[in-house]
């Protein structure tokens, strides 16, 4: 939300009365029943767990950065350079990174725009760029995908990892699958692990559990792709672009899906300016500042993870990497027989750990949407009682979700698609129209371009998404996990 913050000892209080609401976007102020009862919107940012603690620095925002956006989306890279090959794969996967680096910059110079105005979520920075109605249309979405889709997401690939732990843990043979428990089973305890760690208040208070999730994430990319150089390479392995020999729209769909697997694979757009809504800001000394220093950090480190991780992958198993699961699955089926039972059950459990974290800091949006529309409601913060019960239905609800559709993971690529502008688009559009840049100069020219490039690229790639599940066909096991 769009809100007044105190510089130093100028203490700025707004009230916005009902009449005001068009004129300020984005600013709710009084409730909508024709009471004319209003709220502080400095104290109403004090309710909600992402702004309720300012107390943040530069090191709980790294950790923050780095365990949103290295994710298991990142085992998925060297399937992308079976369609596009070396050259194409590192000059894509370059300009990813580098476009996604630039969108971050501007929404951490835009989650301030002038002093005392703070946009500590997505959507009412949209709100403001854009206007109430087509702000909303255009952020909506992809907010709701990238925080509860996500979580889904998380519980069924750390539900799935789970049994896979334990299968390799326990061995092989019947009397080991008869004692293990149905997916179901899985994904709810996954998720009862991931409630119990979400009743921590507000996002600064799960800074050591980023932290955990950081070092977890960075633990079980570095290990795969080490140890996948220490064994060397697959015997006739091969790197030969596997579309080579198609044409017309089947060619090109892969290599749309190839680049679409790259694009997903950086993410946490969406938490960019929620992260920053946790760090202290001044006159003297702008949050920016701070959150830019963490970014500058945090993505090297990730440069440093997802790099090797694609091209190592893709020297080690060439055209034999698996569609579903990538490097890890190659891992898992190539080396499973040369490497011990204690490391590969420690990369597993790294990623059952980054996934638990990763839940914390994406189910976060959503947790300060249900405790807003609360405080909105009944003019005060939530109990505790209140804040415990509306995340276990949320918690719940994505549990839900996991068990009836377990193939969620198939329409990742058509879901990720349509949230791409969120990433590649929406922040470009957002400095021109809040910014203001000169008509025709550099920063409106680059801005307009590159928001353009993206949208269109969104489009590409939902056709892609769709002809490649048209193509191929989806799986749908409803509630059978």
């Amino acid at each position: 939300m769009g809100e007044a913050v105190p510089i130093e000892d100028n203490h700025q209080i707004i009230t916005v009365q009902s009449s005001s609401n068009k004129e300020t976007p984005g600013v709710t102020g009084c409730n909508s029943d024709g009471s004319g009862q209003c709220i502080n919107l400095r104290e109403l940012e004090s309710w909600l767990p992402i702004t309720e603690s300012r107390k943040g620095n530069t090191m709980s925002a790294m950790f923050h950065l780095l365990c949103s956006a290295i994710g298991f989306q990142a085992l998925s890279l060297p399937v992308a350079f079976t369609a596009l090959g070396w050259a194409w794969g590192i000059i894509c996967m370059s300009i990813a990174f580098m476009w996604q680096l630039y969108t971050i910059w501007l929404l951490v110079n835009l989650h301030e725009p002038v002093p005392g105005t703070r946009y500590s979520r997505f959507l009412r920075l949209s709100i403001a760029a854009f206007g109430q109605k087509l702000g909303k249309l255009l952020a909506i979405y992809p907010v709701m995908y990238l925080s509860g889709g996500s979580c889904i997401l998380l519980i069924i690939t750390g539900g799935g990892t789970m049994e896979q732990l334990f299968k390799i843990m326990c061995g092989e043979g019947t009397r080991c699958e008869s004692k293990s428990l149905t997916g179901t089973e899985w994904f709810l305890m996954f998720t009862c692990i991931a409630l119990i760690i979400a009743q921590l208040p507000n996002l600064n208070s799960i800074a050591k559990v980023s932290l955990t999730g950081a070092i977890s994430a960075i633990g079980y990319c570095s290990m795969i792709w080490a140890l996948s150089i220490s064994k060397g390479r697959l015997n006739a392995v091969s790197y030969t672009i596997q579309n080579e020999a198609k044409t017309g729209m089947p060619g090109f769909g892969d290599i749309l899906n190839a680049i679409g697997i790259i694009v997903l694979a950086f993410r946490g757009h969406n938490l960019i300016l929620e992260i920053q809504g946790t760090l202290p800001s001044s006159s003297s000394h702008p949050s920016r500042k701070s959150m830019w220093k963490g970014v500058m950090v945090s993505y090297t480190i990730i440069a440093m993870c997802l790099f090797p991780l694609a091209i190592v992958g893709f020297w080690a198993y060439g055209n034999k990497i698996p569609a579903n699961g990538g490097i890890l699955a190659a891992f898992s089926q190539f080396r499973r027989h040369d490497t011990s039972k204690f490391v590969m059950g420690l990369i597993h459990l790294w990623l059952i750990i980054s996934c638990l974290s990763s839940y914390q800091i994406y189910a976060m949006p959503a947790f300060d949407n249900l405790e807003f529309i609360y405080a909105t409601i009944k003019n005060r913060p939530c109990p505790g009682w209140v804040r415990a019960g509306l995340r276990l239905f949320f918690g719940g609800l994505t549990f839900f979700m996991a068990v009836a559709i377990p193939f969620l993971g198939s329409l990742a690529p058509l879901m990720g698609a349509m949230a791409a502008p969120l990433t590649f688009a929406y922040p470009c559009f957002m400095w021109i129209s809040i910014k203001r840049p000169r008509a025709d100069g550099a920063m409106w020219s680059l801005n307009l371009a590159l928001g353009c490039c993206g949208i269109v690229l969104s489009i590409l790639f939902v056709v892609a998404a769709i002809w490649n599940l048209a193509d191929k066909g989806l799986k749908a096991n409803f509630f059978r996990p």
